[in-house]
């Protein structure tokens, strides 16, 4: 069965149909799996949700910082949103609330044993094995399944804590494992999340290293893909078993489909128009 992951969206439904279609895809014979961020800055969000979510068990996708994001404006109305948020269509749609319950209970993780791979939106700390990784998605995705998840997202912004502790409780520990699987690109040596820093690594200080670099990090040998960082762009690392795939396509980069079911995997890519200038976050 052919097996796709695919960068992050972004709203940008036109150039994801078009790749799709390069790749002949047929959702009663292919699978798809979305590195999150299918919403924000592109100009169709509202038809990349309608879509991904018409695919049923032909696909899944992991939440990314996009995603709660909209998830967070949505349950509080007056949270401040940026100038280039486009999410307006998605919160007036008339089967908004079937969207938002459907994207709420998108995991944070996704790991497919059979194959030996797991996909998150950013990044895994160095002090997590996948069984960590693992148990510590699973708890935030109870509380977002467990109600409107106001009060959650009323306390998930913020840097802090820079560093995992086992024994972190409450929403410090929930805010630091969102951090990690949604934010993250680089680390400290001993470990602390550095989330200030997001350019490419070429033009960043010796402090910091990707968080897929750290020596010492609990998850490597594990095959992982992920998106978020537009400016890394597509990258294999770790003898190609860290492999991002958010290439920046709503900044007029590509949209990356990488095909997991063969060896060694095959990328295909699709150009795409600016849609934004180019930020990241």
């Amino acid at each position: 069965m052919p097996l796709y992951a695919i960068g992050d969206v972004q709203g940008c439904l036109a150039e994801l149909l078009q790749l799709l279609e390069r790749l002949r895809f047929s959702p009663d014979r292919d699978r798809l799996w979305f590195t999150g961020d299918l919403v924000n800055r592109g100009p169709d969000s509202l038809g990349t949700l309608r879509f991904v979510r018409s695919l049923g068990s032909a696909a899944v996708t992991v939440l990314g910082n996009h995603d709660l994001h909209l998830l967070a404006v949505a349950a509080d109305p007056q949270r401040r949103r940026r100038t280039d948020d486009s999410l307006d269509a998605v919160l007036q749609a008339p089967d908004r609330d079937e969207l938002l319950d459907w994207l709420r209970r998108q995991p944070l993780l996704h790991h497919d044993p059979e194959r030996a791979v797991t996909m998150v939106h950013a990044g895994l700390p160095p002090e997590w094995d996948l069984a960590a990784a693992q148990a510590c998605a699973r708890e935030v995705e109870t509380v977002l399944r467990a109600g409107d998840g106001t009060a959650f997202f009323g306390h998930m912004y913020g840097d802090q804590p820079r560093r995992w502790d086992p024994a972190l409780t409450g929403w410090p520990r929930l805010r630091f494992i969102v951090n990690c699987l949604t934010r993250l690109r680089y680390c400290t040596p001993d470990g602390r999340l550095a989330l200030e820093h997001k350019g490419a690594p070429d033009g960043q200080r010796d402090d910091v290293q990707p968080w897929f670099r750290l020596p010492g990090r609990r998850s490597r040998g594990q095959r992982i893909v992920f998106g978020h960082w537009s400016t890394l762009g597509q990258v294999a690392w770790d003898d190609e078993r860290v492999w991002g795939l958010d290439s920046g396509c709503v900044w007029g980069g590509r949209l990356s489909a990488l095909r997991l079911d063969t060896e060694p995997w095959e990328l295909t890519q699709l150009p795409c128009p600016p849609y934004c200038r180019p930020v990241v976050d």
